[in-house]
């Protein structure tokens, strides 16, 4: 199995980046990832300094799958997301769109957690789930050079927590051998990322990855062995949920059998949603495959 390290810092889903590695179809890979904060909090005194490093959610990669091709799909098979230095950190920053209630005279909140037997160690009273997840995962356009701070299309900084061991991530190809980048790993997020900031952390994340020849898509989806999802982002988040949902549909009459009508009837009594971080409107509109795999006559 091939290693790809932690190496120069990218910012942007490009395909201009030279290839950290070649994987064959159904290969696995090792991907070391540093924190969204660029590796500059690791303590709680220290800060984040952006007139040194002014961008977050540094990925790795791009690793390039022979064979893929423009029209392909990815998938992005998560086996494993495991923390490098057995820690991770948060920082309460601007309250942006809470500061008509809470004010703007946010203090310094860097908090540093250890991560140990399961857990996240928040405080000396509350300790949270290790519930690890990718933030940023995507392939690179054709066209353009999106950064690591909004999500779109190609993937990008989605923070679906449901990104996370188990799971496999449907990403679109569009440019030969695809380039596929990861970074921005949490080792637990609440929804809508309120500050932000999830509990991050350097990782180390096992991916297998498949390619599907022939079969597009539009925006990306999200396979685990309860639930099948359908993202989308940009604002107002309604808009999102909407094209989320109607792809699902489109989802469940290609590949399942569904009448689509029959399946947006059935979306409305029984689907639900991730939400990424609020600000972006970025969400998953998800449902239980048992639905879907009881068909329908």
């Amino acid at each position: 199995m091939q290693h790809v390290p932690i190496g120069k810092l990218i910012y942007e889903f490009s395909r201009h980046e030279p290839p950290r590695a070649e994987l064959e179809p159904g290969e696995s890979v090792l991907m070391d990832t540093e924190d969204a904060f660029s590796g500059q909090i690791r303590t709680n005194s220290d800060r984040r300094d952006k007139t040194r490093v002014p961008f977050s959610n540094p990925l790795t990669g791009p690793v390039y799958i022979r064979g893929a091709e423009p029209g392909d799909t990815l998938l992005v098979h998560i086996e494993s997301i495991e923390p490098l230095i057995g820690q991770c950190a948060t920082r309460t920053s601007d309250p942006q769109q809470l500061c008509q209630w809470l004010g703007d005279e946010c203090p310094h909140g860097t908090h540093v957690c250890p991560i140990r037997d399961g857990w996240v160690y928040w405080s000396d009273q509350i300790r949270i789930p290790y519930r690890p997840m990718l933030g940023c995962i995507g392939t690179a356009p054709a066209w353009g050079t999106p950064t690591t701070v909004p999500a779109g299309p190609h993937g990008g900084n989605l923070d679906i927590r449901e990104i996370a061991p188990g799971a496999t991530v449907w990403l679109p190809v569009w440019v030969p051998g695809a380039l596929l980048y990861v970074g921005d790993a949490h080792a637990a997020m609440g929804h809508g990322e309120l500050s932000a900031s999830g509990l991050e952390m350097p990782a180390r994340t096992r991916l297998r990855i498949e390619l599907r020849k022939g079969r597009s898509i539009a925006w990306p989806r999200i396979e685990t062995e309860q639930w099948l999802m359908t993202v989308a982002s940009g604002c107002p988040m309604e808009r999102s949920f909407a094209v989320a949902a109607a792809h699902l549909i489109l989802w469940l009459e290609e590949d399942f059998g569904w009448n689509r009508w029959r399946a947006y009837d059935l979306l409305t009594h029984v689907a639900e949603s991730s939400i990424g971080y609020y600000a972006f409107g970025t969400v998953a509109v998800k449902v239980e495959r048992r639905y879907v795999e009881a068909g329908d006559v």
